[in-house]
């Protein structure tokens, strides 16, 4: 059961989706297009997505770090993450948030590229905060997506 459904934003690349897959399945790649990452340390020891593996996202302030773990793969369609730890506080605050991202195949060389959020607004300060929350972590969700979209394409002769 997910918790509350929070924002949704979307990209569409223009590469075909196997190419989109492999580039997101691949977690040394995500500093790359990551605005706010510089680093990723490979935890779980795998440098690509499967159920259960673990990375640690160094932040480009050189401070602050967070652990995502992916608990769903549905190949060449969904990727379900969520967050168990890091040093920002957001897991206090957000302790259910789950990001669900979803892919689906436009043309031979389009692929759409979901990503949603959920997340439950129950205590009192993040139903109160609810509003810059949701538009903070959909601003930089654009931005990330955006940037994936840059990455690929210019992979890919786009």
């Amino acid at each position: 059961m997910r918790p509350k459904f929070q924002s949704k934003q979307e990209v569409i690349i223009n590469a075909p989706l196997e190419k989109v897959w492999e580039f997101n399945m691949d977690l040394s790649k995500i500093a790359e297009y990551h605005p706010r990452v510089n680093k990723v340390d490979l935890i779980s020891g795998k440098q690509f997505r499967e159920t259960g593996v673990s990375y640690q996202c160094h932040l480009k302030d050189g401070k602050n770090t967070c652990i995502e773990k992916d608990i769903e793969i549905v190949p060449m369609q969904k990727l379900v993450t969520v967050f168990p730890q890091d040093t920002m506080g957001i897991t206090k605050l957000l302790p259910d948030y789950v990001v669900e991202s979803n892919l689906s195949k436009i043309g031979d060389n389009a692929t759409k590229v979901e990503m949603s959020h959920f997340y439950s607004s129950s205590k009192l300060i993040v139903w109160l905060l609810n509003f810059i929350i949701k538009r903070k972590i959909a601003r930089e969700t654009q931005d990330t997506l955006n940037a994936m979209k840059k990455s690929i394409e210019s992979n890919t002769g786009h």
